[in-house]
C-alpha cells in the first residue's frame, strides 16, 4: 500500500470513530494537498533588475558584497518543514552599450540555482551612461522568465537605480499590475534620497505590486566588523573546496571558476567571503552537474554506472568498490567540514550582532533590501 493510501485510510477511519461527517472527496483532497506540501520543496525566486549606467557603480559593488547575504538569510528559512530551493535571475539596464532597440536592457542570467554562475555574471557587470526604462525592464523579466505557477512559491522582483521610473515606452503601471497578476511582488529600491524617490515614482511602483519601497546610499561603503573566528573560518573554505571534486567535459573548468568567485568576494571585503562560505556550506549551494560527490548525493546509481571517460583522474583506473570509498570519505570529510562551519558561525553571527547593534545604522543593501526580503518571505509562511 503506498504512503498516499494509507494517510486516506487514517482519514476515513478517524472520520468514522470521530463520527464527523465530511463529503468523500473533500477528505481525499485535504490529505491530497497535505500530502504534497509535505513533498513539494518550495521556492524563493528573485530577479534583480540593476541600473548599470554611470553613476551606479556604488549600487553594483554593494550588490557584488551582499549577494551571500541575501542567499544566507533566505537559505535559513523553511516552509511545511522543507528548506526553500532559492533561484535568482540577472538583468541590467540603463547601460549605453546595450542594445537601443532592446531598450538598453540585458538578461544577464535567467532564473538559476547555480550561484557561482550568478556571481561571476555579477562581477562581469560594467557601467556606462544610457536611459533608464524601469517598466520596461520590468516587462521583459515578467516575459522572460519561467516563474513558478504555485502560490505557495514566493516570487520578487528587485529592481534598483536612481533615475525617475517613468522613462520608456512601457509605463510602469501596466508592468506593476502585469506581475501582481501574476502574485509576483516588486520592491524598488531608490539610490538617493527618499523624498526624490517618492516624486519619480519609485515608491508608487513598490505600492502598486505590493512590495516595499526602499533608498539606499550607493556610494557608502559597507564595514565588516571582524571577529575572532574570521581566519578559523576562512581557512575552513580552503579544506571545504578539497572535497570538490570535479567531473565531466567541464569539471575542472567549474571548480577553477568555484575558487575564482571566492576571489571575487575576498576583493570585496572580509564580510563577503565570510557570507559566501556561509552559503557554500548549505544544501542550496548544490553543484552535482559538475561536482561528484553532489552527484553521487542526488544519483548514486547514475555515478556508479559512469563510463571512464568522465571520471576525475584519480578515479581513473579505479574498481567500483574503490570510487565508492574515495566518493563517501569526501561526503563525510564535508559534512564534518560544514558542522565546524556551523559551530563557529554562530558564535561569529553572535559577536557581529552586537557590534553592530553599538554601531549607526548604514542604508547599505545587507541593512536595507536583505531585512526587506526576510521579511516579506516570513510573511509568505516561510519560517525562520
Amino acid at each position: 500500500m503506498t504512503i498516499s493510501r494509507i494517510l486516506l485510510a487514517s482519514v476515513f477511519s478517524f472520520s468514522a470513530l470521530s463520527g464527523a461527517v465530511l463529503p468523500a472527496q473533500a477528505q481525499i483532497n485535504s490529505v491530497s494537498e497535505s500530502f504534497h506540501k509535505a513533498r513539494y520543496q518550495p521556492r524563493i525566486q528573485i530577479a534583480l533588475l540593476l541600473d548599470t549606467s554611470n553613476s551606479m557603480d556604488g549600487l553594483i559593488n554593494q550588490t557584488k558584497s551582499q549577494l551571500w547575504t541575501l542567499v544566507n538569510e533566505l537559505s535559513e528559512g523553511k516552509k511545511y518543514g522543507q528548506t526553500p530551493i532559492i533561484e535568482l535571475a540577472l538583468y541590467e539596464y540603463g547601460n549605453s552599450s546595450l542594445s537601443v532597440s532592446k531598450g538598453y536592457i540585458r538578461q544577464v542570467l535567467s532564473l538559476t540555482t547555480d550561484l557561482d554562475d550568478v556571481s561571476e555574471k555579477l562581477f562581469s557587470l560594467d557601467t556606462n551612461g544610457g536611459q533608464e526604462y524601469a517598466g520596461q525592464v520590468i516587462m521583459k523579466s515578467l516575459d522572460d522568465l519561467e516563474w513558478s505557477g504555485r502560490k505557495d512559491d514566493m516570487k520578487l522582483i528587485i529592481i534598483a537605480g536612481n533615475e525617475p521610473f517613468t522613462q520608456g515606452p512601457v509605463s510602469w503601471q501596466s508592468a506593476c499590475a502585469r506581475a501582481k497578476s501574476s502574485g509576483i511582488i516588486i520592491d524598488t529600491i531608490h539610490c538617493g534620497d527618499e523624498q526624490t524617490g517618492v516624486r519619480t515614482g519609485w515608491k508608487d511602483a513598490a505600492q502598486c505590486a505590493g512590495g516595499i519601497y526602499m533608498t539606499i546610499n550607493q556610494d557608502e561603503e559597507y564595514v565588516h566588523v571582524s571577529s575572532p573566528w574570521d581566519n578559523e573560518l576562512l581557512n575552513l573554505n580552503k579544506r571545504l573546496n578539497d572535497t570538490y571534486v570535479g567531473y565531466g567535459s567541464r569539471g575542472i573548468e567549474f571548480k577553477t571558476r568555484q575558487s575564482v568567485q571566492d576571489s571575487n568576494a575576498a576583493s570585496m571585503n572580509k564580510g563577503a567571503q565570510i557570507n559566501r562560505l556561509y552559503a557554500k556550506s548549505k544544501s542550496g549551494y548544490a553543484n552535482e552537474s559538475w561536482d561528484l560527490v553532489d552527484a553521487y548525493e542526488k544519483d548514486e546509481a547514475g555515478v556508479m554506472a559512469m563510463g571512464e571517460e568522465n571520471m576525475p583522474e584519480e578515479l581513473k583506473g579505479k574498481t567500483p568498490e574503490q570510487r565508492k570509498a574515495f566518493i563517501e570519505a569526501k561526503q563525510v570529510e564535508r559534512a564534518e567540514i560544514q558542522a565546524q562551519i556551523s559551530k563557529l558561525g554562530k558564535k561569529q553571527t553572535a559577536f557581529v550582532a552586537e557590534k553592530r547593534a553599538a554601531m549607526a545604522a548604514t542604508k547599505t543593501l545587507d541593512n536595507v533590501m536583505v531585512t526587506a526580503v526576510r521579511k516579506q518571505a516570513a510573511e509568505r509562511g516561510f519560517k525562520y
